[in-house]
């Protein structure tokens, strides 16, 4: 027996080197993603998930998936360490405790939808058992998306960002690109079909038919010019997280935003970060709205990010927030989609005080009502997502079919050197590709950039250089199909397809 056949004989039988495998599978899936974009590991790493569940019982099945699981997130997601334990200031093995723990947590998705497909959905055809994978993987993503407020990472669409496939994101989004992917990884690794010249034809076919399909879908302008490009003057100050809510630093940080702006020459817009100025909106308007101010009078309109106090019936409300300067009214957006301990602190009269990482700065914002119009600045409508709000896929969709342009300010300055602000980037570049609109990216230490309708950086300024970006943006107008009905028609898809893979089941378990 050769070496493949044999790992592949253990990958498939039950015990600790099948899990093992499946460990190692889940962290290549990693290397599909930015910043290495190996993408064909992608497929391999579903293939080889998918191989080591045919035959084991549910509850191995369970084992196998949350193996899986753990490799993909300890890989993918290591980079929480860093706020953790550099900014947290927890001791290594807290901060490790912490990860490790968010990362066996997120494993239990995983084991959890493999469980599911064994139990009611694997089936011994190689087109159903495939369609029924693929199915479950669609709703296992679309339910992270949301349970517990969500997380939203490390989609396996996301490895597409780059390929012919990412014609499907304007259909169905980086979840229907997924399903795809899952798909054919699945069919290309049923070996049977090599012994019916028919259905491996066949199935050759199918998968030759969506690759060519993602490319035809490629050449539809599902959105339109609209306007004029605008000018842009993007800042990206690189302030240290470690001082960039120090009191005795305040003044420098207002005053460098005010000259790396001033030094530029004028634009339509000018955009700072994610609270960018970082006092709150009641002591640092008046600085805001002299920037503003003056920029007026040379043509250019002021973005910036700043927390938004306000006073209502149950005390003192702090919002992260963005907001266009001196305008009349106001024009300002405030966060939805909070993280977790960075931003607000899940029950927080437990865990408030017991060590320095559930006591960051500002990590005491509220959460912005959802009815929120777009911000309205140089004429055009643009559809603001701080931060982590990027990665929620139906989410920004909601935000974009109201737009002309997308806007997203970040400050991934909490993960340092790893690749978590270049999957951050990654997500936002598809972002632009489902809503075929132009986006403007501006971040405290990097990735600053300006991502066309097609997902493809324009220009940008590295990591961790204090630098002004200059370029153009085009708005468009128009809707794609999903921004239209978001995912809605791949639920109606996904929940049609584990029917008729659970009816099949029954009818193979009933001869």
């Amino acid at each position: 027996m050769s070496l493949p056949t044999a790992l592949l004989a253990r990958l498939r039988g039950p015990g600790l080197v099948g899990h093992l495998l499946a460990l190692v599978a889940g962290a290549l899936s990693t290397l599909s993603f930015a910043p290495y974009n190996l993408w064909p590991l992608g497929l391999v790493s579903i293939a080889l998930l998918y191989q080591g569940l045919k035959q084991v019982s549910s509850k191995q099945a369970a084992v196998r998936g949350g193996a899986w699981g753990l490799g993909l997130f300890a890989s993918g997601v290591s980079w929480i360490y860093i706020s953790i334990h550099l900014h947290g200031n927890a001791s290594p093995l807290l901060a490790g405790f912490l990860t490790g723990g968010l990362e066996l947590g997120l494993s239990l998705f995983i084991a959890l939808w493999a469980w599911v497909w064994v139990r009611f959905f694997r089936s011994n055809s190689p087109w159903l058992g495939s369609l029924g994978f693929a199915a479950v993987w669609v709703a296992q993503e679309v339910f992270r998306s949301w349970f517990l407020t969500g997380f939203p990472w490390l989609y396996h669409g996301y490895a597409h960002t780059h390929t012919w496939l990412n014609g499907y994101a304007p259909l169905g989004g980086v979840w229907l690109l997924g399903g795809i992917s899952v798909f054919m990884a699945c069919l290309l690794s049923e070996w049977r079909l090599v012994r019916q010249p028919l259905q491996c034809g066949l199935a050759l076919l199918a998968v030759g038919a969506l690759w060519l399909g993602g490319y035809g879908l490629q050449q539809i302008a599902w959105t339109t010019t609209k306007g004029q490009p605008l000018s842009v003057n993007l800042v990206q100050a690189n302030i240290e997280q470690s001082r960039k809510w120090d009191p005795d630093y305040i003044t420098h940080t207002l005053s460098l935003y005010r000259d790396l702006t001033y030094a530029q020459p004028s634009t339509d817009l000018v955009v700072w970060p994610e609270t960018a100025v970082p006092v709150l909106q009641s002591q640092g308007q008046y600085f805001v709205d002299g920037i503003a101010a003056n920029l007026a009078e040379r043509g250019s309109t002021l973005i910036t990010g700043i927390p938004v106090d306000e006073m209502d019936p149950n005390g003192l409300r702090i919002y992260n927030g963005i907001m266009v300067g001196g305008s009349e009214p106001q024009s300002e957006y405030l966060k939805q989609k909070l993280v977790p301990f960075g931003e607000y602190v899940p029950l927080e009269e437990l865990l408030r005080g017991l060590i320095d990482f559930f006591n960051l700065p500002m990590s005491s914002f509220s959460r912005g009502p959802a009815d929120q119009q777009p911000l309205l600045a140089a004429g055009y409508r643009l559809a603001p997502l701080i931060c982590y709000e990027a990665v929620y896929p139906d989410f920004a969709a909601k935000q974009a079919a109201q737009s002309d342009l997308l806007i997203t300010i970040s400050n991934d300055s909490w993960f340092g050197s790893s690749i978590g602000p270049l999957q951050h980037l990654q997500m936002a570049q598809m972002r632009a590709i489902e809503a075929q609109r132009w986006m403007i990216r501006a971040t405290n230490n990097g990735v600053t950039a300006l991502i066309d309708q097609h997902g493809e950086i324009r220009t940008r300024i590295p990591q961790f250089q204090q630098e002004v970006l200059l370029g153009e943006v085009q708005p468009m107008t128009g809707l794609t199909p999903y921004l239209r009905w978001r995912s809605v028609p791949l639920g109606l898809v996904v929940v049609s397809m584990l029917l008729m893979a659970g009816l099949c089941r029954r009818r193979q378990n009933a001869r």
